[in-house]
């Protein structure tokens, strides 16, 4: 009983041991922009009225909200809030229009741009000395926070305002650069600045590119649009080799349905294809943009699967899986498909998934034919998705998907802050 009894204290002991290692490897290992500036006794804000567009994600390394520290900040005047996609405190669902109202929390007035403007309007900035920007990003052009700051940059260029961005980590790090310029015709809100689709920047940083080579404005070229005044108050110690979980910062949803980390590297592997009507991706599932399947005149899961890993993509594995929508395309159907795995971020590719799924679905089912080419603004180019229909072959557009990669990554290293 008694080498019973000291068992067990020792296996508590060990455990005891492994719960501190585990914890001291969580510790926090980078300050976002807001706990700089907090340490710097906000200075860039001191005396001034400042206008902060932020959502949920916009909290320090305690979890508090960026609207409650500056609004409670000594020398500091927050006197508005501006909402992008999905509301200042999370409340829209994706796509659904915001009207401005006042913030129940702060009692600050609470403009929308994602209502009946995307850029602030002169009234809507009217008496701002500084406009701060503090969103977590995903690192995907086509995710529509980095349009909402390009246009309020625009706007505070116009009127002479000073922009602070806040930064914070690009969660899929800062080497993955994929995905051609968006091209003529095909700026949106969802494709707004000549980019790639993946382009290993933070917000800071894609900030200060946008706002050196004067490209801001959509479809702007570089040189043709005027500069605004722009401070980045830049993170601690982060690197460009870093994902997200090695930060030790907690994750909160960027949107509904990026509700960890993780689901930063699968966005743009399915976000093309997800813009589909007749392929859902896993969005209405309990695995958002990970799975993907026909919605009608579906293909074996197996076989989807067998083909996609004979591909010996690297860093990634494809298992078959039935699954049913809870809501979106498929909704109360089940549907065969296969889940894609990140095995290894770092060699992983990742907007390449979207036409290798679709090239294979084609294959096993040539009536699958899809209307990609109805999406070329997603994509960011007629071309590509004209050309990639007519044999559904990613070695057809694969050079010039990927043809303006070195040239984005010479022009954006001189905008490193890390």
């Amino acid at each position: 009983m008694k080498n019973m009894k000291n068992n067990r204290k020792f296996v508590l002991f060990i455990v005891s041991v492994l719960l501190v290692i585990s914890c001291q490897s969580r510790d926090i290992v980078v300050k976002t922009g807001i706990d700089v500036l907090k340490e710097s006794g906000y200075a860039c804000l001191q005396g001034k009225r400042v206008g902060l567009i932020t959502n949920p994600t916009g909290v320090d390394k305690d979890l508090i909200s960026t609207i409650d520290l500056l609004f409670q900040a000594p020398g500091v005047e927050l006197v508005a809030l501006y909402g992008p996609e999905h509301g200042v405190r999370g409340e829209a669902h994706a796509g659904h229009r915001i009207v401005s109202q006042t913030d129940p929390v702060t009692g600050l007035p609470e403009f929308s741009l994602y209502g009946a403007t995307r850029k602030p309007t002169p009234d809507m900035l009217e008496g701002i000395d500084v406009l701060v920007y503090d969103i977590q990003d995903i690192g995907s052009r086509s995710f529509t926070y980095i349009s909402t700051m390009g246009l309020a940059m625009e706007a505070c260029a116009e009127l002479d305002i000073e922009f602070v961005v806040l930064d914070r980590p690009n969660p899929i790090g800062g080497l993955k650069v994929e995905g051609c310029y968006v091209e003529d015709g095909c700026f949106t809100f969802v494709s707004q600045f000549r980019i790639p689709y993946v382009y290993g920047l933070t917000c800071g940083e894609l900030a200060l590119l946008l706002n050196g080579e004067r490209m801001l404005g959509s479809g702007a070229r570089a040189g043709e649009s005027a500069q605004c005044k722009l401070t980045v108050i830049p993170m601690e110690g982060w690197s460009r080799d870093m994902f997200y979980d090695q930060t030790g910062l907690q994750w909160i949803a960027s949107s509904p349905h990026i509700p960890q980390a993780i689901t930063s590297f699968f966005y743009p592997m399915s976000g093309i294809t997800g813009d589909l009507r007749d392929v859902s991706i896993g969005v209405g599932y309990t695995l958002p943009f990970q799975l993907f399947a026909a919605v009608e005149g579906g293909v074996d899961a197996h076989e989807l699967a067998a083909n996609l890993n004979n591909l010996a993509l690297p860093g990634l594995h494809f298992r078959p899986i039935y699954f049913r929508p809870f809501y979106s395309k498929g909704q109360g159907t089940t549907l065969s498909g296969v889940q894609a795995h990140l095995i290894d971020p770092a060699t992983a590719p990742l907007t390449d998934v979207n036409f290798y799924v679709l090239q294979e679905m084609h294959k096993l089912n040539p009536e699958l034919t899809f209307n990609l080419d109805r999406h070329y603004k997603v994509v960011g180019s007629p071309y590509v998705t004209a050309k990639f229909t007519e044999r559904y072959l990613f070695e057809d557009i694969k050079d010039y998907w990927y043809k303006d990669v070195d040239a984005f990554k010479e022009l954006s290293a001189k905008y490193y802050l890390y």
